[in-house]
């Protein structure tokens, strides 16, 4: 059984369908990078998973449980993560309050505060300072740091990459590896392809709210990506 089954999800902004009937599995620790122009749908199925976008049809089956009609809150507890894009932390507040308040609904595991900050040493020195005073790097670092507080077994990241330098990007990516380790599933929005790639197991084209492709990364070529991408080609790759 799938640790995480998307069953025909159907998910719509008033009358336009952003997301239309798609369907895939995640097993535990999966790493899935999901791919697509802007507006191709990426972000609100995120968000449909992560419980703060309710769909207009289809299933979300989490662990063998249907946790379609489940608030976000309840999916947290239950093991279900997202770091939104935009990193969209508590500015005034200090890094150390941010993580904190993110434990409130933790489920039991081995992510605390020493270990987050373990993953994410960058973060040591900043602990005291408040996390709108932070670079890109660090605030992502700090966002991506608050979800692990939760101790996730589904980790939805949305664009951790956007805005930042390559330095920055290296050094989250870097921190990622720890989560791999893990054993966490990761599905990630990615707009760099290449880093996707080299990341993730698998990966999946969207295209206009649908999945024109879908394979392991080892067996599907960029060229079938970027046909996918622009909807030069519709292929799904087992």
């Amino acid at each position: 059984m799938s640790l995480l089954s998307i069953q025909s999800i159907d998910a719509r902004h008033g009358l336009l369908r952003a997301v239309n009937a798609v369907s895939f599995d995640c097993d535990q620790g999966d790493i899935l990078a999901l791919v697509g122009a802007n507006g191709a749908g990426k972000t609100t199925l995120l968000r449909t998973i992560a419980g703060v976008h309710a769909p207009h049809s289809g299933h979300i089956v989490f662990d063998g449980v249907d946790v379609t009609g489940l608030r976000a809150a309840a999916r947290v507890h239950l093991g279900i993560a997202m770091v939104p894009e935009g990193r969209r932390l508590f500015g005034s507040m200090t890094v150390e309050d941010n993580l904190r308040v993110a434990a409130i609904r933790a489920r039991p595991g081995s992510w605390n505060l020493d270990t987050v900050l373990d993953a994410f040493p960058q973060l040591k020195p900043k602990l005291r300072s408040p996390a709108g005073q932070l670079s890109g790097g660090q605030q992502q670092a700090a966002s991506i740091a608050r979800a692990l507080m939760t101790n996730p077994r589904v980790l939805l990241l949305d664009e951790i990459s956007l805005g930042l330098s390559p330095i920055a990007v290296d050094q989250v990516y870097q921190s990622l590896q720890t989560l791999v380790a893990t054993g966490t599933t990761i599905i990630l929005v990615e707009q760099d392809l290449g880093r996707a790639l080299k990341f993730s197991r698998r990966v999946m084209c969207m295209l206009e709210g649908s999945i024109p492709l879908q394979g392991n990364t080892g067996e599907v070529t960029r060229e079938q990506i970027l046909d996918a991408y622009f909807g030069l080609g519709r292929e799904t790759v087992h």
